[in-house]
């Protein structure tokens, strides 16, 4: 089979881009967008709306198969491409990404995406948001064409077997929307709330009583309406705030990580981003002084690392170096959908935890795409995608998981 007709529609992301790095320097939140200047090339505002592509490819058959090019909301931060516009993109699409996909062959996934992967314009590689969202409608291609769920495919390709339970979720909740908070508490979403707590006098507090008071009444809510054998994990994203509130010192922040982790109990805890640094490797120093220190001092804590994930040689190096406890791969940052289960493969043959994650800035389609690249390489979870909303992310995920695997096992 081949791609007769390759389409592409502009729309929107289901959140937003904010310049982080305008954030870190003081910029002050006026409701939820923020007073002053923007500092990362690409945003006009602080917080701006986002946009989307969707890549259609119109088979042979008439079947259509579509992918989303989407980027992540904190976009040309921390090593990441600048935010993705779809104007700015549109002699792209139209002059190397329409000629290479119309009329190729359905030779097998991985082999077009490898070659679409060293696609250049102007001598730099496509922005990873078309890499994203051509990498997911070309899976889909294949799939639509052999019949079978797009996790089968990955599977048949990579030499894996289909997942036969659906994996976690980290739910993904806005950090005061605490009756959001108690829908997923009944719900029992595996891990919970993900959250955003990066600035240090709103959500730390200068000696650390701000978060550990949230942290407390969060894990006495679950104690107080989740039901008696429900145990989930409490994720908490601090954008590298805690290391700033401690000078970035290793020591002090296990100290203050042993004192959050009492404030979960019982629950196991989980915290993404205590330090965010100027590069690849002072980040991936740090956070090994603080896994050592950590393991030193007794702390329950699984620490994860984020920014500076941003590529399948930056997280062979993060294990490589054994720095850290377990990786957010970042579905949108590593540009093709390939190297993101290439980065699964890995993390699993290494023994560093992985979760597979992304941004509330996705869309339905590259969340469906992300839950059977998951089911076929068993991350450790996924993360909760498009949106902060919680119920819509979890259903979503949860619901396309259930069939995929029902569909396998029926033809087993």
């Amino acid at each position: 089979m081949h791609i007769a007709k390759v389409l592409f529609t502009e729309g929107v992301s289901c959140f937003v881009h904010q310049d982080r790095e305008a954030i870190r320097r003081g910029a002050r939140p006026n409701g939820y967008l923020y007073e002053g200047q923007p500092v990362i090339p690409g945003f006009t505002t602080i917080t701006q709306p986002a946009g989307t592509v969707s890549i259609m490819l119109v088979l042979d058959d008439g079947s259509v198969a579509f992918g989303d090019c989407v980027d992540v909301i904190l976009a040309g931060y921390a090593g990441r491409d600048r935010p993705f516009i779809p104007a700015e993109h549109r002699h792209v699409l139209e002059s190397v990404v329409r000629p290479f996909l119309e009329g190729a062959e359905l030779s097998g996934f991985r082999a077009i995406d490898a070659r679409f992967d060293d696609l250049q314009h102007e001598g730099k590689p496509l922005h990873t948001a078309i890499r994203y969202g051509a990498s997911q409608a070309v899976l889909h291609a294949h799939a639509l064409a052999a019949r079978l769920t797009m996790a089968e495919v990955v599977a048949q390709e990579y030499g894996t077997t289909v997942a036969r339970e659906r994996l976690p979720i980290l739910s993904s909740c806005m950090r005061d929307n605490h009756i959001l908070h108690d829908r997923m508490i009944l719900k029992r979403a595996d891990l919970l709330p993900h959250s955003s707590f990066g600035d240090i006098d709103l959500h730390i507090g200068r000696d650390g009583g701000i978060f550990l008071d949230y942290v407390g009444r969060f894990a006495r809510r679950v104690q107080e309406i989740g039901a008696a054998d429900y145990r989930p994990t409490l994720h908490f994203d601090v954008y590298g705030s805690i290391g700033s509130l401690f000078g970035e010192d290793p020591v002090q922040v296990a100290a203050y990580l042993g004192r959050v982790a009492e404030a979960a109990g019982p629950y196991p805890l989980m915290i993404e981003s205590p330090f965010v640094m100027a590069g690849l490797d002072e980040q991936i120093e740090v956070f090994a002084r603080l896994r050592r220190e950590i393991a030193r001092q007794g702390v329950a804590c699984t620490v994860i690392a984020d920014e500076w994930c941003n590529t399948l040689d930056d997280i062979r190096a993060w294990g490589a170096a054994e720095a850290v406890d377990m990786v957010q791969i970042k579905t949108p940052d590593l540009g093709s959908i390939a190297r993101s289960i290439d980065a699964v493969l890995y993390c699993r043959s290494v023994g560093l935890g992985s979760y597979l994650g992304g941004t509330a800035n996705e869309t339905q389609q590259s969340s469906v795409v992300t839950c059977h690249a998951g089911l076929a390489t068993g991350p450790d979870f996924l993360l909760s995608k498009p949106g902060m909303g919680g119920d819509e992310s979890f259903s979503l995920q949860v619901n396309e998981m259930q069939r995929t695997i029902a569909l396998v096992e029926s033809r087993a």
